[in-house]
């Protein structure tokens, strides 16, 4: 067991020195932010920053002084320290990964009232001060010797920072014109109308009135401000919104309360149905707390078991995605069990024929690597242990997965064992289809038709594939 002791009054001389040193990590900018209340953007906001005198995120200044409060209370004096005063300069900012030391020297002692002063001092790693001070304290009389405290691991995690990018990259565009399929529940109402209160689209709520009416009694909403097209039932719904599309009136679907086969079963129609070229697919765009990009998976509602040449056009719909949400060119992990091609598994033989046809051309936009197994293509530690050279190994911006249930059940695991936020949206028809879930969240209904936003400007402006 560590311990932690004390340095009397009567132990301390003039002259004695402690010292710590601390690497400046984003975490810790994050946590004291959190901490104190403190969001200067010049902390927190790397885009505010780059335009200040700085150009760079910087440390709130008591960052420092916390670090020499460190050593007062564990060190010199350590336990039974009693703060009395403190003064700082701060010569020069801080900036995430320096490296610095704090040092405190014994400058005076006052047995009067057992108060000790020192001298405060921090330098980076080239030796140039960021801050200097003095403090006193009034040092513990008795000796102190206490089993060291272990402190609680703090993970600092913004779990909306890609949606917030995401919201904002949609405010410029002028909103849509979107059928709302069936909103004859309380989710799918409020959603569409807090979109639209968003400025991101013009809602046309298509299903019976008089359901549509109730909900929004109950909800104690207006819903005056909003075309309402009565139709009898769900299929009825469907069947309107799919045909409004095909003529141009809404340029986005959003599901409501029915099936999504239902509403797919509308779109996919031969004759009636919105088909292109493409294979129609689905993407969850997620905001992983922990990992440092937004992640796109696919797919995970659409394709039951996807064939190779249905996935060429699943792995494009992603990578057409992907750039339309300014990745320029996403890195793209075909994902497996295993990170070799394994002639009785599938799915491998899929990821390395998808791998040579992006080098032959036929996958335009990304970087495609696989088979990958999952950690390999999130974690460049685990890359590295196995000997894995990648440009996308470690750093992927797209999971494809082998199968629908691999993809479901990799996006739930994601939300509920991860904290992450998922956004849905529906590919490779004339128009995007926003698939939401009963139990989404008003942020992640927004940030789906934040997605359909841009794919439709991205269309109307002849830049889509």
């Amino acid at each position: 067991m560590e311990y932690i002791e004390n340095r009397t009054y009567d132990e301390i001389k003039i002259g004695d020195t402690a010292s710590i040193v601390r690497t400046l990590k984003l975490e810790d900018i994050q946590l004291f932010a959190a901490m104190s209340g403190d969001i200067n953007p010049t902390h927190l906001d790397s885009d505010y920053a780059k335009s200040s005198q700085f150009q760079e995120v910087i440390a709130h200044g008591m960052w420092s002084g916390a670090l020499v409060s460190n050593i007062l209370g564990t060190q010199l004096p350590g336990p039974g320290t009693v703060y009395i005063d403190q003064s700082m300069h701060f010569a020069r900012p801080v900036t995430l990964g320096d490296t610095i030391t704090v040092t405190i020297t014994v400058t005076g002692k006052f047995d009067h009232h057992h108060h000790v002063t020192f001298d405060c001092n921090c330098v980076n790693q080239n030796n140039l001060v960021v801050m200097s001070g003095t403090a006193e304290v009034m040092a513990p009389m008795e000796k102190v010797r206490r089993p060291r405290t272990e402190l609680p691991e703090v993970r600092v995690t913004d779990k909306t920072s890609q949606y917030r990018r995401l919201l904002a990259m949609a405010e410029a565009p002028e909103p849509i014109p979107m059928a709302v399929v069936h909103p004859c529940d309380r989710d799918s109402l409020l959603g569409a109308i807090e979109a639209a209160k968003a400025n991101l689209i013009i809602p046309v709520l298509i299903g019976p009135r008089s359901k549509i009416d109730a909900v929004a009694r109950a909800q104690e909403v207006d819903i005056s401000p909003y075309q309402i097209v009565d139709v009898p039932h769900s299929h009825a719904a469907a069947n309107f919104a799919v045909a409004m599309a095909r003529e141009g009136t809404v340029e986005a679907l959003m599901k409501g309360s029915l099936h999504t086969d239902e509403l797919m079963a509308e779109v996919v129609a031969g004759e009636t149905g919105l088909r292109t070229s493409r294979r129609i697919s689905h993407v969850f765009i997620m905001d992983v707390p922990t990992y440092p990009r937004m992640l796109l998976i696919t797919d995970a509602a659409i394709n039951i078991a996807p064939t190779l040449e249905e996935k060429v056009d699943i792995v494009q719909n992603a990578i057409d995605l992907a750039q339309v949400l300014q990745v320029s060119e996403p890195k793209v992990a075909i994902l497996a069990a295993v990170e070799t091609v394994m002639p009785k598994q599938r799915s491998t033989l899929d990821a390395a024929a998808l791998c040579k046809m992006a080098d032959r051309g036929q996958i335009t936009g990304g970087i495609l690597d696989g088979p990958l197994a999952f950690d390999n293509a999130v974690s460049i530690v685990a890359a590295k242990t196995k000997g894995i050279r990648s440009a996308v190994a470690g750093r992927a911006d797209i999971l494809v997965v082998p199968d629908l249930e691999a993809g479901n059940m990799l996006a739930k695991q994601l939300e509920y064992l991860a904290d992450a936020q998922a956004a849905a949206i529906v590919l490779g028809a004339t128009v995007p289809i926003v698939l939401t879930s009963r139990a989404d969240t008003v942020q992640t209904r927004l940030a789906s038709c934040a997605v359909a936003v841009l794919l439709a400007h991205h269309k109307k402006s002849g830049k889509s594939s």
